[in-house]
């Protein structure tokens, strides 16, 4: 019984990513908050269905939700990171080709990071 629990209470950390061409992505929740979009989609105090489903789906290409998601795990990792920190912004920037580099804009523009 103790594992059935354990299993349920872990399984919540975890949230499916959709892109519009069919790429899923499965990242931790703290990776998903980084996001305001998909924070208050998965506020179960909404009652929304992606809440319910843990699944976040995203207008998006699967190149862009991808990057958006490489993005949000650079920044929930560096989240309590101090101001005398070395943050290495330019090996995440270095990791975006530029031929998208408007779109992902847009997009994480809509995604509120």
């Amino acid at each position: 019984m103790a594992d059935v629990e354990m299993t349920a209470a872990s399984d919540a950390d975890w949230v499916r990513v959709t892109s519009d061409d069919g790429y899923s992505f499965l990242v931790r929740r703290k990776v998903a908050n980084a996001s305001e979009t998909m924070r208050d989609m998965l506020d179960t105090a909404g009652n929304y269905a992606e809440a319910i489903a843990r699944v976040c789906p995203v207008q998006q290409r699967g190149v862009i939700v991808e990057k958006l998601l490489e993005y949000m795990s650079f920044k929930a990792h560096y989240a309590d990171a101090g101001p005398r920190d070395e943050i290495p912004v330019h090996e995440f920037m270095d990791r975006i080709p530029p031929e998208i580099v408007l779109e992902l804009l847009l997009a994480a523009d809509y995604q509120n990071m």
